[in-house]
This record gives structure tokens, C-alpha cells and sequence, in this order.
């Protein structure tokens, strides 16, 4: 990895792992292959890819230097890890017996440490079918937890959770906290998740700022700042105390066509 300063101390043994929802792969293929040809992450995930499988870039990916694992769906949704080395034990959905077509959770070991690729779902407007589904997705989640991880082992979820946990996660909270993004019921359903034993490491990292990682394309959201974090890597105390450094990518914001998410970076220590 090479991004100036934030990355040039990076210890050559630790792991680099981000989240990013790229908003189409198609739309942002080469976007994404120059990311990983400047920075060298060890671990991606990728959310909102909007592809089946088979459309999937593999061979481009490959050539960069990547093994992936999707899970794919057309149009919408769609998550995946990228890595340098074979990821294994790859897990797909819920596993809880629900008919629930949509591709948003993907597992995988990497390097020893168990890794999750999440796009929880938007939910729309408070008064839409999305939002029950939203808060009974988050709440299958932890049973999903609660059934497959073990909170003593290294275990990331990383992805786009489309919840800002608290105020200074969003730069104008008072246009946001009726939202399915802020509001009392879905932060309550987050810290759910959270409290199986998980640790926000980006917040470890930055206590007391308004960082962000999502910016509307509209309104001039980027220029003003006018953003969100929504994106969020959580982890296990063991691998949380390993964290090292957390930052958002705000570079990959600017530019042509760009997601209208920014990756966020953050590094562990080699256990």
C-alpha cells in the first residue's frame, strides 16, 4: 500500500482491509482496479455490486493480483471479498431458512481471521414495506451470529451498513434523524448487532470526529461535506486490539464517475 502519509508506516506485516460499496462494478471496474493497483489492500469488501456471478470481473481481478468470491445478483445488491491470498470457507446468506432472494451477506477466512462482506438493506421511507425488512434483516444478522461466530475468535463485518450510529456520524443530523439511516429504532437495531460483541475500530480510531463516507451525488453533497458514515468495519476484541490505523479514502470520492460511497481503510497488526 502507498497513499502518502497515512499509509506509509503501515508495518510490512500487518493486514489492510477495506469496505467500499463501488455502486456497480461495471460502472466502476476500472475505478477499482486502479484502487488496488495504488494502495495494495490485502482484503476488499465490495458491496452494491448489481451483477450476477457469472458477470463478475474474476480474470480481471485475478490479473491484479486477486482471488474473489461473490455473491452475485442482477440489478441489485451483491457483495464479495477480494484477497491476495485464497480466502476459504466461504459462507453465502443468512442460513436461516428464510425465502430471501437478495445476495447480501458473504463469509470467508482470510489469513486466520473470518471475514464478512455486508450490505445491509436501505429500508427507503419509515412508512415503506423496506423498512420492517430492514430492521428484521439486522435482526437475523445477530441470530446469524450468534449461531456461526464465536466472539472470542478474530471476526470482521464490514460493509455498508446503512445506519450513522450516533450524531456525529452525519453533518446535518437534524435532516437525517427521522430517516431509516439515524433514527432511535434503527440505531437501537444496530447496537444489537453490535452488542453480540463487536467493536465500531474506525471509531476506536477517530472518538471524537465527524468523519464520513457517504455523500448524496446531489445538492452538492461531496463539496459541502454534507455526508454520513454509514460504512463500518466491526470486529472481535481479539483482532480489534490488533487495529492499528482506520481512515476514509475521501480521494476516491473525486474524479470521474465516482461511487457515491468512499472505501474505508482499516489495518491490523499479523497475528
Amino acid at each position: 500500500m502507498a497513499r502518502g502519509s497515512e499509509t506509509s508506516n503501515i508495518a510490512r506485516m500487518s493486514i489492510a482491509v477495506v469496505t467500499w460499496n463501488v455502486n456497480s462494478i461495471r460502472a466502476r471496474q476500472e475505478r477499482l482496479l486502479a484502487f488496488l493497483a495504488r494502495h495494495s489492500p490485502d482484503v476488499v469488501c465490495l458491496q452494491e455490486l448489481k451483477v450476477e456471478d457469472a458477470q463478475f470481473p474474476f480474470e480481471a481481478l485475478r490479473a491484479a493480483g486477486y482471488h474473489a468470491v461473490t455473491a452475485g445478483q442482477k440489478t441489485y445488491n451483491g457483495v464479495a471479498i477480494l484477497s491476495k491470498e485464497e480466502a476459504t470457507d466461504v459462507a453465502r446468506g443468512l442460513d436461516d431458512g428464510e425465502d430471501d432472494p437478495q445476495a447480501r451477506l458473504i463469509l470467508a477466512t482470510v489469513r486466520g481471521v473470518r471475514i464478512a462482506s455486508a450490505y445491509f438493506p436501505n429500508g427507503g421511507e419509515p412508512e415503506s414495506p423496506k423498512y420492517p425488512y430492514k430492521l428484521a434483516w439486522m435482526k437475523r444478522l445477530r441470530a446469524y451470529l450468534d449461531r456461526h461466530v464465536d466472539p472470542a475468535s478474530p471476526f470482521l463485518l464490514c460493509g455498508d451498513f446503512n445506519v450513522a450510529p450516533t450524531d456525529l456520524d452525519i453533518k446535518n443530523p437534524e435532516h437525517w434523524r427521522a430517516s431509516v439511516l439515524a433514527n432511535d429504532e434503527i440505531r437501537a437495531a444496530l447496537e444489537h448487532v453490535r452488542a453480540y460483541g463487536l467493536e465500531d475500530v474506525f471509531r476506536k480510531h477517530h472518538p471524537g470526529e465527524a468523519i464520513f463516507s457517504w455523500w448524496d451525488y446531489r445538492m452538492l453533497g461531496f463539496p459541502k461535506n454534507d455526508g454520513l458514515r454509514i460504512d463500518h468495519l466491526y470486529a472481535t476484541p481479539s483482532i480489534a486490539a490488533r487495529s492499528e490505523q482506520a481512515f476514509v479514502d475521501r480521494e476516491e470520492r473525486k474524479g470521474k464517475a465516482p461511487s457515491d460511497h468512499a472505501p474505508v481503510f482499516c489495518v491490523f497488526s499479523d497475528g
